[in-house]
């Protein structure tokens, strides 16, 4: 079913206190046992696997959760699921993913009317798109689904705007922890590469870096794995 741009329910942008909320110290330590369990992931898949769950049991209404990727012009991916009907929910092209590019919240409701949702063949009344990450070139949305009629409200979509700056923040953290570790080793198997071309070569350290470098463009292969393989070429 075609659903028109007019359905669109674009939630606030403005940021909100906990206090609003009916339970708001119930509420924070809610979100504080969440921020803490994504913090304890150690990468970026398992951060997003974390989130996905969470959204669930966090926000009201809320039956199935996923991330999804949109890159601009090049189609769409999903990176997390709580359950497979997520993945055929996110593979038709529903008008609202557009809207993600500059609203940071989207819902799309169902029409109460004749009982038709956003995604009837799948059972799928609800849908809350929620903005992870942004760029000119790619969107990372964390969606809610329900297959009751209107189950995101106002106060789900605050909540789940709530919710997304922790997963943000999470994500951020471990992605960054990551690409560290990966630039030190990195860095720690370019200079055993090197050095075991000074040693073949018989010639200093630059001489050694800058024939790495010439290899690794010659043979268009990423300077780290052509130095993989001549330090697991020297181990063999």
């Amino acid at each position: 079913m075609a659903v028109t741009p007019e359905r669109f329910v674009v939630a606030s942008p403005d940021f909100f206190d906990v206090t609003r909320f009916p339970a708001g110290l119930e509420l924070a330590e809610a979100l504080t046992l969440a921020a803490r369990q994504l913090h304890e992931t150690t990468t970026p898949q398992a951060t997003l696997s974390t989130a996905v769950r969470l959204a669930v049991e966090l926000l009201p209404g809320a039956e199935h959760a996923g991330v999804l990727e949109i890159d601009r012009g090049e189609g769409r991916r999903t990176v997390a699921w709580t359950d497979d009907i997520v993945r055929d929910a996110e593979a038709p092209e529903l008008p609202h993913w557009e809207r993600l590019w500059t609203s940071p919240v989207v819902r799309l409701p169902d029409d109460a009317e004749t009982e038709r949702g956003p995604l009837p063949d799948l059972g799928l009344r609800s849908v809350l798109s929620l903005r992870l990450r942004a760029d000119r070139r790619r969107l990372t949305v964390l969606t809610a689904y329900s297959g009751k009629p209107r189950a995101f409200d106002d106060t789900t979509a605050r909540l789940g705007r709530l919710f997304t700056a922790h997963v943000s923040l999470a994500l951020n953290a471990v992605t960054v922890h990551e690409q560290l570790t990966e630039a030190m080793h990195t860095r720690d198997l370019i200079g055993q590469a090197t050095g075991v071309l000074m040693e073949r070569l018989d010639i200093d350290a630059a001489a050694a870096f800058e024939s790495l470098v010439r290899a690794s463009q010659r043979e268009n292969v990423k300077l780290r794995d052509l130095a993989r393989r001549i330090v697991g070429a020297t181990d063999n």
